[in-house]
């Protein structure tokens, strides 16, 4: 039967319900034993391998142009039409596995995915999932159209982000002021969409028999290894060691400035990233990283081959295969990801450069996710690569930070030495505010889903996201822009489309932080023993990952204040470099 499966993605692409059925039929269909067992997993593979690349090659083409209607238009007819079917042949070939008591080696961990798989998974919650990936297109068509008026021509959201680094204090303000404005212009039109995507995500929790819908949304995500209460600890945690830390670096740079104090054009012009640090205080004219986006790549394959030969070949091979879509242009998604096709066994990058110092960071990061599959994909079933998400993180930003000793010109990179360590600085200092800002995010959501009628309100989550900002975001004026202030909520995406995918930045910088340190003393160590926690994919635990690569996977003080006592001495020294 699997002799005439197609052996290309683009064949999936346009296929019909009833084409793709007697695959799956077949399967089901077959005797388990010991002995067929491999046989089994491995047409699974081919079978899972072939959609996903399809699916993503559909949602991919939806962000690379919003505004063209007929990627839209299939990548609707194949989450309306295929996806169900999908949905249901899945189901059934786990509970099959599931029900035969076999348990193939090294299969322990999909093994127990599966179960709680089966447990929450309920038919009539299919079509839910199908509306809410329609309402995550929505909300890329309203983000993704936002433009602006800005030195007489019309720009898209991305491209204000150069402003952040004008040395000019008012026309950075009435950039920051342009950018916001296009989001409180959206505000009903994201409104609309939050109760929907409310209504949805409450209706499946509902149809799965949970009371709410975080328990839910827990195991959906199979969080097996923490718990909300460990989020909250995490969030404590941060208050107590992160938020003193960043309100010193706050007071040395408005010091920088000769202000009082800082301004929130004085951090960042993006709407989207909120308290993140990109403004240069040190009157040094900004980190120009490069002109084209050709300097970019070969740039950026430089410092690769540094971090690993190995790694700096990945990368090579994206280069070649044009698997990068870097550069900044109108109707693009304002998003930045790294997808992976699966049948040809090869990721895709997807940003928006625009030739700042932080396109370099993005770069770095979603590279750290294309390396993860490139050294994934030879476990031998498709169900063996599927690693949590809070270790993904771990590859990507651990890249960043093994990467920042190759920043410099004399390793192929972007800067002089002193740009380098200044370049570097800002990463660290963008490490600790963002802490912060992770624990107002996740902090919102465990609001939101305990206590969905409130959250129902758009002012009341205001009033939520307003408390919970002033209680970890310090060292910063906001008087007059209460507005802009409280409506934060609406301008993080993962709020709106990737419900609770947020604290796993915050885990994974604390992992790949530990990864780094270790790295100080010990690169070719370090390297070897993160790319050999790549490489396990999903077969192990997630403390197991994190500890293959180096790190112990907390949400305690003492471990994070071990890490913010280093980045504060590695920020001190590098600055005495300029």
């Amino acid at each position: 039967m699997f002799e005439t499966l197609p052996t290309s993605a683009f064949a999936v692409m346009d296929w019909k319900a009833n084409d793709i059925q007697p695959y799956f039929d077949d399967l089901v269909n077959r005797p388990l034993s010991t002995a067929t067992i491999d046989q089994f997993l491995k047409d699974w593979t081919l079978l899972g391998e072939l959609v996903t690349e399809a699916f993503s090659r559909l949602s991919v083409a939806t962000t690379q142009n919003t505004a063209d209607e007929e990627s839209k238009k299939r990548y609707l007819s194949f989450i309306e039409n295929l996806f169900p079917v999908l949905q249901m042949a899945e189901q059934k070939l786990k509970e099959k596995l599931l029900e035969s008591k076999l348990e193939p080696k090294g299969f322990e961990i999909p093994l127990r995915n599966m179960r709680v798989e089966a447990e929450i998974f309920r038919e009539a919650n299919i079509p839910l999932t199908v509306e809410e990936s329609k309402l995550r297109v929505n909300f890329d068509e309203i983000v993704g159209g936002l433009k602006l008026q800005w030195k007489g021509q019309t720009i898209p959201l991305t491209e204000i982000l150069v402003e952040g680094q004008n040395p000019n204090r008012s026309e950075r303000e009435q950039a920051w002021h342009a950018a916001h404005q296009t989001f409180i212009d959206a505000r009903p039109a994201i409104n609309e969409l939050w109760n929907k995507f409310l209504d949805v995500r409450v209706q499946m929790a509902q149809n799965a028999g949970f009371e709410s819908y975080i328990p839910y949304r827990w195991k959906s995500l199979g969080r097996f290894d923490y718990t909300p209460e460990n989020c909250a600890q995490f969030h404590d945690a941060i208050e107590k060691v992160v938020v003193p830390a960043v309100e010193r670096i706050l007071k040395r740079k408005a010091k920088e400035l000769g202000v009082e104090v800082l301004r929130p054009w004085d951090l960042n012009c993006d709407p989207t990233h909120n308290q993140t640090i990109t403004f240069d205080t040190s009157g040094k004219p900004a980190l120009k990283p490069y002109q084209t986006i050709e300097e970019m790549e070969s740039r950026s394959a430089a410092i690769f081959k540094q971090v690993d030969p190995v790694l700096g070949e990945y990368f090579e091979t994206m280069r070649r295969e044009q698997l990068l879509d870097l550069g900044s242009r109108l109707n693009k998604a304002n998003t930045g990801y790294c997808t992976t096709y699966q049948v040809v066994k090869r990721p895709f990058i997807f940003m928006n450069a625009v030739g700042i110092h932080d396109n370099v960071q993005t770069l770095l990061h979603e590279a750290g996710h294309a390396f993860h599959a490139f050294e994934s994909v030879n476990q031998p079933y498709f169900q063996l690569r599927d690693y949590p998400i809070e270790f993904a993180e771990v590859a990507s930003m651990s890249m960043e930070l093994l990467a920042g000793r190759y920043l410099s010109s004399k390793f192929g990179g972007y800067y002089s030495d002193a740009d380098a360590a200044r370049a570097f600085v800002q990463h660290l200092e963008g490490m600790l505010t963002f802490w912060p800002y992770m624990a107002v995010v996740d902090s919102f959501q465990l609001w939101v889903y305990s206590n969905v009628d409130d959250a129902r309100d758009p002012a009341k989550c205001d009033a939520k996201w307003l408390e919970l900002w002033r209680r970890f975001i310090k060292g910063v004026d906001w008087s007059g822009l209460e507005e802009i202030e409280k409506t934060g909520w609406h301008r993080k995406l993962h709020i709106h489309q990737i419900p609770f995918y947020y604290v796993e930045y915050g885990l994974a910088q604390l992992g790949s932080a530990q990864v780094w340190a270790k790295s100080l003393n010990d690169p070719s160590g370090a390297v070897a023993n993160y790319r050999k926690a790549l490489a396990l994919g999903g077969s192990v635990t997630l403390p197991e990952l994190y500890a293959t690569a180096g790190a112990k996977f907390a949400f305690d003080a003492e471990t994070l204040g071990g890490v913010v006592s280093l980045i504060e001495k590695t920020i001190t020294d590098l600055s005495a470099v300029n």
